[in-house]
């Protein structure tokens, strides 16, 4: 079963390092929700906060499980919030994943804001081997969830 996941990250200052991720997951022949190119993102943010929270609903749909890639400014975004909000209405499984010490494309790391979404698994990219391990941690939400 090809599970379709949606990626929650602050696209300011983590959008190199979710790209990683995301990319990892792609290569695995999967798919990946909530990824646009920065000048489709920048028209949604043009219409506004309505309009970003429609589209994040939107990319969320058809999602079974939502994975919160937290760097240094991820606690502080409300959409990042909404996205978890949204996610647990819908059922998603959920899981977090410490992507703070992926190389940006300056060559480096930051720190991590905290560990959220809070009260689900927690892990960390490059400590625990997420290239290897990301499809068994989004697995075991989907079945948390009841998926």
């Amino acid at each position: 079963m090809t599970r379709r996941v949606f990626f929650s990250f602050e696209y300011g200052h983590d959008v190199s390092r979710a790209m990683v991720v995301r990319n990892s997951w792609v290569t695995q022949g999967k798919e990946a929700a909530g990824f646009s190119d920065s000048a489709d993102f920048e028209k949604v943010k043009k219409g506004g906060d309505a309009t970003i929270k429609k589209w994040i609903r939107g990319q969320l749909k058809g999602t079974s499980v939502t994975v919160v890639l937290v760097g240094s400014h991820t606690c502080d975004s409300k959409y990042v919030q909404y996205e978890i909000e949204q996610s647990e209405e819908r059922g998603n499984g959920l899981l977090g994943i410490d992507v703070s010490k992926i190389k940006d494309l300056d060559g480096d790391t930051s720190n991590r804001c905290g560990r959220i979404p809070e009260g689900y698994p927690f892990y960390f990219w490059n400590r625990d081997n997420g290239y290897e391990n990301m499809g068994d941690w989004i697995e075991k939400a989907a079945k948390n969830a009841g998926h």
